[in-house]
């Protein structure tokens, strides 16, 4: 016999309905008035992000499970705090959806988002639902750091190492199977399966911060400049290097690409899809060499990847002279409303 809850509409069960249905995927004692009170811990800093998703333009049903879509709504955010060396502590989720669409739908997606957040010990603490003729996920995001181990994008300086914490240009080659799926035949099963989770459930990178900041309430001699690679890792370096006034060169031999995929595609592909292909979510971090080193050793795919400069410019480099110097640049990555 079908589930008849299972069709159920959202225009069918209404606001309040909808509402009463999504706080049971909250803390009880968090919701229910107006705004979440959230406690930090003294003389600790509160860290907001928000990010926002659309159907169609960040996920879709063609590559993207409701589950799928409420982890990478999740994980988008998390690792925007991550970028910041912040811990997350709850997330508002403002969704706006259809009428028609079906409450199955809604509920996959918060069980997804869920599922994304139970990883980091991280809770939905309220939020706000709307008709929309698009489904949307507005998320705002809340953590704590110490403020004197904040990461920011602007404390970059000559001389400082550049680290990546995992491999890139996987999301982008995940996304490329989901939208086509007669590609790839030659990936064996475990590497076809491994891109495609790496689009749609990325993690983000929260695991680095206790080897970044091992001893609380300690400044480094240096501080630490770093954002995550979501829109992309020359986007990402490209960024840091414009809000600190500095220039990289970038040895494109050390950028973790995954083995399968430059097989799959080939070595130029590869690099194009590793620097533009965008939503990896690891963080790229520019710091002082011996803090380079040891976080290199304590963390597999990690790698050191190039070097800040006081020259303006950011250049990918070859060591063994096969490709000629590239000035990397943001045109040829992902921008909203090019």
């Amino acid at each position: 016999m079908k589930d008849l809850d299972s069709e159920l509409s959202v225009r069918a069960l209404g606001e309040q309905g909808l509402l009463k249905r999504l706080q049971k995927f909250c803390p009880a004692d968090l919701v229910g008035d107006d705004a979440a009170v959230l406690t930090t811990q003294p003389k600790k800093s509160l860290v907001v992000t928000a990010d926002m998703l659309v159907d169609g333009v960040h996920f879709s049903d063609r590559t993207t499970s409701p589950e799928d879509a409420g982890w990478r709504a999740a994980a988008a955010n998390l690792s925007d705090l991550a970028a910041m060396g912040a811990t997350p502590i709850g997330i508002t989720v403002g969704l706006g959806v259809p009428g028609n669409l079906a409450i199955a739908w809604v509920e996959r997606l918060y069980q997804g988002l869920t599922e994304c957040l139970g990883q980091y010990n991280t809770v939905i603490v309220g939020g706000d639902v709307v008709r929309s003729p698009v489904t949307t996920i507005a998320i705002t995001a809340f953590g704590q750091a110490d403020p004197n181990q904040l990461i920011r994008r602007a404390a970059a300086q000559p001389g400082q190492a550049i680290v990546v914490t995992g491999t890139h240009g996987a999301s982008r080659a995940g996304l490329e199977l989901l939208l086509h799926p007669d590609q790839g035949h030659d990936l064996a099963p475990r590497d076809r399966a491994t891109l495609i989770r790496a689009h749609q459930r990325p993690r983000p990178r929260l695991d680095v911060l206790p080897f970044l900041f091992p001893i609380p309430d300690t400044q480094h001699p240096t501080p630490i400049a770093g954002m995550d690679s979501s829109d992309g890792l020359a986007d990402a370096i490209l960024q840091i290097c414009r809000a600190s006034g500095v220039g990289a060169r970038i040895d494109r031999h050390q950028i973790p690409i995954p083995a399968a995929l430059s097989n799959w595609v080939g070595a130029e592909q590869a690099m194009k899809w590793a620097l533009y292909g965008g939503e990896d979510f690891e963080l790229v971090l520019c710091l002082s060499t011996d803090l380079a080193m040891k976080l290199v050793d304590q963390l597999d795919q990690s790698a050191m990847i190039g070097i800040t400069t006081a020259q303006p410019d950011v250049w990918l480099v070859d060591s063994s002279h096969t490709y000629p110097d590239e000035r990397l640049s943001f045109e040829q990555g992902f921008q909203h409303f090019r």
